[in-house]
C-alpha cells in the first residue's frame, strides 16, 4: 500500500495532468473555430474593383484612342482634354497632331476631330452639336464615362449640315449609276447602301475608276464606326474577284488592282488595303479610307 503522502503527491500529479490535458483540448478547440470579431484580425481596405467607375472611364478612354489612331487620317488635327491627349500619345498619335483644350479654351476650333469627354461636353456644353462639331464619327462607352468622337464643322451646324445634304444626294446619283454599270455586281445590302447614299465619295470615285480597267464585284461595304450619326459614309468595301474562287486565282489583276491603290493620292488614297477572309470562308480585299470622309467631291452626276 502507498503512504498517505506518497498518495497525496500522486493524486496531485494527475490533477494537474488532468489540467494540462484540459487546456490542450480548449487550445484545439479554439483553433478549430474562427476567432470572434471582436479578437479577429483587422480588414484590408477593399480594393477598387477593375470595373469601377474610374477604371472604366480609363477603359473607354484607351478604346477611343485606339479607335483614333487606327481609323482617323494622320493629316487631320485632334483636339482634346488634358487627359485624353495623353491616352492619344500613348496610342502612338503624335503630340503634334494633337490640340490640347485646356480649363477656360473658348472654342475647338482649328482641329478635324474633336475627342469629347465628360470634361470637354462640361466645358463646351450644348455648343458641341449645334455649333462647333454636329456630327459623331464613333461613340464609345455610356453615361457619364462615355467618350464622343466628333468631326469639326468649320462653318458651324447649319452650313455643315447643308453640305451634308447635298453630298448625300450625290452619293445617291453616283451609287445609282454605279448599280447600272455592267461592268460592277453587287450584292446583298450593298445595293440598298448605295442607292442610300451610303457610301463614302472617295469610295465611289475608286469603284468607278477601277471598273473601267476590269470587272468589280462589291460584297459588301462596311464600317468600324460604332454610334456613328446618321448621313455618316461607310468608308470600307470588300471587293472579290469575278469569276474565281479568290484572289490568288487571278494573281496578275490582284497585282494591277494593288498597284492602283497605292498610286493613288489624297483624298483618294486608302488608308488600309489588305485581303481578308471573311467568316464563310470567302477571300476579299478590303479597301478603306480614313476618317472623317470630305464632302463635295463628287457632284450630282458622278466621280469629279
Amino acid at each position: 500500500m502507498w503512504s498517505a503522502p506518497f498518495k497525496w503527491r500522486m493524486l496531485g500529479l494527475v490533477a494537474s495532468l488532468l489540467l494540462l490535458l484540459g487546456a490542450a483540448g480548449v487550445i484545439v478547440a479554439m483553433s478549430r473555430h474562427p476567432a470572434p470579431p471582436s479578437a479577429a484580425a483587422p480588414a484590408r481596405p477593399a480594393q477598387p474593383r477593375h470595373g469601377s467607375a474610374i477604371g472604366a472611364a480609363a477603359q473607354t478612354r484607351d478604346r477611343a484612342a485606339a479607335w483614333v489612331s487606327d481609323q482617323v487620317s494622320r493629316s487631320a488635327i485632334v483636339s482634346c482634354d488634358p487627359l485624353m491627349c495623353q491616352a492619344l500619345e500613348a496610342s502612338h498619335i503624335p503630340a503634334g497632331d494633337l490640340q490640347v483644350l485646356r480649363p477656360g479654351a473658348t472654342d475647338p476650333l482649328g482641329s478635324d476631330v474633336l475627342v469629347a469627354t465628360a470634361a470637354i461636353r462640361e466645358q463646351f456644353g450644348s455648343r458641341l452639336a449645334t455649333v462647333y462639331a454636329p456630327s459623331v464619327l464613333a461613340r464609345f462607352g455610356h453615361g457619364s464615362t462615355a467618350v464622343v468622337i466628333r468631326a469639326i464643322a468649320p462653318g458651324g451646324a447649319r452650313a455643315y449640315a447643308t453640305d451634308l445634304r447635298a453630298d448625300v444626294l450625290a452619293r445617291k446619283h453616283t451609287g445609282a449609276a454605279l448599280l447600272h454599270n455592267k461592268r460592277v455586281t453587287v450584292t446583298g445590302p450593298a445595293v440598298d447602301q448605295l442607292v442610300a447614299g451610303q457610301v463614302d465619295a472617295r469610295l465611289l470615285g475608286t469603284l468607278a475608276t477601277l471598273a473601267t480597267l476590269d470587272r468589280v464585284h462589291i460584297v459588301a461595304f462596311e464600317d468600324s464606326a460604332p454610334g456613328a450619326s446618321p448621313g455618316v459614309p461607310l468608308r470600307a468595301v470588300e471587293l472579290a474577284p469575278v469569276g474565281a474562287a479568290d484572289w490568288s486565282s487571278r494573281s496578275h489583276y490582284a497585282r494591277s488592282v494593288l498597284a492602283f491603290l497605292h498610286q493613288q493620292i489624297p483624298p483618294y488614297q486608302a488608308s488600309s488595303v489588305s485581303q481578308v477572309v471573311l467568316p464563310s470562308g470567302q477571300n476579299v480585299l478590303r479597301v478603306e479610307f480614313a476618317a472623317p470622309s470630305p464632302f463635295g467631291l463628287i457632284d450630282g452626276k458622278g466621280p469629279s
